[in-house]
């Protein structure tokens, strides 16, 4: 980073540079919920909109009133439909893509045991000599 000198002549400062590359505090949401989220916060906005301008058509007396008043009411499920959306998709993004399950180790030597051709079965364990009808 340059500093000027009254002269005009620069000087060399140590320091932070311009621009410096900060790791995020938060990963990045996937992109099914992040569309989502946009999606639900641009209905919430124009549901809140609709809100607003439907309390004052209220004060004034407009005929306006009732029919923004209804819409208001659709615009409340809506948004509210919008908004569990995004928590289904979150939840179902880490139950299929983002969390990985580990079994304990008493249940990879079970299903070791059950599983035919896979290392730890037993010698002459006779469900390995025919398959399983399904």
């Amino acid at each position: 980073m340059r500093m000027y000198e009254e002269d005009g002549a620069a000087t060399r400062m140590p320091g932070r540079g311009l621009w410096v590359e900060e790791p995020a505090r938060r990963r990045r949401m996937p992109d099914p919920v992040r569309a989502s989220a946009v999606r639900a916060l641009l209905i919430v906005a124009v549901t809140l909109t609709e809100a607003t301008i439907t309390f004052f058509l209220a004060v004034t007396g407009s005929w306006l009133a009732f029919p923004m008043v209804i819409c208001g009411i659709a615009g409340t499920v809506v948004a509210t439909w919008a908004v569990l959306d995004v928590w289904i998709t979150r939840q179902m993004w880490n139950q299929r893509g983002g969390v990985v399950s580990q079994p304990s180790s008493a249940a990879r030597e079970a299903r070791a045991a059950r599983s035919p051709g896979l290392p730890g079965r037993g010698v002459g364990d006779p469900r390995g000599a025919t398959p399983r009808p399904r």
